[in-house]
């Protein structure tokens, strides 16, 4: 399966496009590569972030701290066990 790209005129800074090439250089990769890959980074930790943001307000918070409290070396009791599979 053949990739689809597509092309972005960036406009940088001059001090960052000599800092990403530098870089770059170093990690023996293009300045493309590295852009794209920063870039991916950013979305993923932005999307990691929107992920535990909608389900913290679905915890249960008295049910965490009910877990939190009991004594060690128990199995889990019923209540402790989810009632639904995670959304992926």
């Amino acid at each position: 399966m053949k990739k689809q790209t597509t092309t972005y005129p960036l406009r940088l800074p001059a001090s960052l496009k000599a800092a990403v090439a530098e870089i770059s250089r170093e990690d023996g990769t293009s300045m493309n590569q590295f852009m794209a890959t920063a870039i991916a980074e950013k979305i993923s930790a932005m999307k990691t972030a929107e992920f535990f943001a909608t389900r913290g307000t679905e915890a249960d918070v008295e049910a965490a701290r009910r877990l939190l409290r009991r004594e060690g070396g128990q199995p889990p009791e019923q209540e402790d066990l989810p009632t639904r599979l995670p959304s992926p």
